[in-house]
């Protein structure tokens, strides 16, 4: 994880969160939390100071979890100002502690912990913390999720649909969610025209969640959702099985007009340079030509297939255009290909093959070595 995410939780930000729980519960003892807090934070990661500061909440807090809630929930900051996010940063990660407490501390006060839940994901988000709870007890907090689905505030209803994704990033995986999958769709059924488009992008995400575990049941859903669909239903479906597209999946295709195979020439390849240095990038180009008679609805993509430390290889796709090639006509594309060093991924040298996939078809069309 980069330096600038895991050192948000630096010691000025803890002792910020003291002064912020002193301010409502003047007995809190301050000084001791920050001590407790900032020892070994220095070595640990995001998730893992989150979860370090937690149990140093725990230990300062009132022994009574609904007493401790109610200090939290008191000294809580403003909800979010606006539908979307964009602009706020790293800001709303100061909760994640908070969340982490209720996640781990919770479980046996269900009433206290759904108010906190609902308090936070109006300021952070509550998805990671709401899965425990699914996974205790699935039924009572399904009851609380379809009546979070229908209220006013459009984080709260984020939940509903981000809380139950079956591979929600960076959260542990529910199992029952996985085995429940229809019940899932049920809760994305009463938000997949939602005003707010914050809330059906999660939808969009969730849904292709599922489709990676049940891509039945994602077909199934998406075909449904598209009969009489609005411009902004159609781009949550699409949105949502662009997983399945990538795959090549010939149902998710066929979904979006695509299904059809390409009737196509590749000419002019031209991948520049042969051979790079890792951190360097890569220019790729080609012309896509039509050997039809008719006009063709086009989805064309770009896999590489990057070298892993291990020797083989793993393909990953790149969205490139959605055209409509006249007869015989033909068009120029291009992208550049980045093999910068990631904290998530890191280029390795080797044989990188290049294919251009064009209605879920791949085509081979060349190679490019990334030297050290």
């Amino acid at each position: 994880m980069a330096d600038s995410l895991k050192t948000f939780f630096s010691p000025s930000l803890v002792r910020r969160l003291a002064l912020d729980l002193a301010r409502v519960h003047p007995s809190f003892p301050v000084n001791r939390f920050v001590k407790d807090a900032c020892t070994g934070l220095d070595e640990l990661e995001l998730l893992a100071r989150g979860r370090h500061i937690a149990r140093a909440l725990a230990k300062h807090l009132p022994a009574s979890y609904s007493e401790a809630v109610s200090v939290l929930l008191r000294s809580l900051g403003p909800e979010h100002s606006s539908d979307e996010l964009l602009g706020v940063g790293m800001a709303p990660f100061f909760y994640l502690p908070h969340t982490i407490f209720v996640a781990e501390r919770g479980l046996d006060d269900f009433d206290v912990s759904m108010r906190a839940h609902y308090e936070l994901t109006k300021r952070f988000s509550a998805e990671s913390s709401i899965r425990p709870y699914i996974a205790r007890d699935p039924e009572r907090t399904f009851e609380q999720l379809r009546a979070w689905a229908a209220d006013s505030n459009p984080h709260v209803r984020r939940l509903v649909s981000e809380g139950t994704r079956l591979r929600l990033p960076w959260a542990a995986r529910v199992s029952w969610l996985d085995e429940h999958p229809e019940r899932v769709i049920a809760l994305l059924e009463m938000l997949k025209d939602d005003r707010a488009t914050l809330v059906r992008r999660s939808v969009a995400n969730n849904l292709n969640d599922l489709g990676k575990v049940h891509p039945h049941l994602l077909i199934r859903t998406c075909e449904a959702w598209l009969r009489d669909a609005s411009p902004e239903r159609r781009d949550v479906v699409e949105h949502a099985l662009r997983s399945a597209v990538k795959r090549g999946a010939p149902e998710a295709l066929r979904l979006l007009g695509y299904g059809k195979e390409a009737s196509v020439a590749i000419d002019d390849v031209r991948i520049s340079p042969r051979r790079v240095a890792v951190g360097g990038r890569v220019s790729i180009g080609f012309v896509l030509r039509s050997r039809s008679r008719s006009e063709q609805d086009l989805l064309v993509d770009l896999a590489v297939h990057f070298v892993k430390a291990n020797g083989r290889t793993s393909p990953k796709v790149f969205k490139l255009k959605r055209l409509s090639l006249p007869p015989r006509g033909a068009v120029p594309l291009t992208t550049s290909i980045s093999l910068a060093v990631h904290t998530t991924r890191k280029p390795q040298p080797g044989r990188h093959s290049v294919d251009v996939i064009v209605n879920g078809r791949a085509t081979p069309i060349g190679r490019f070595q990334v030297a050290e």
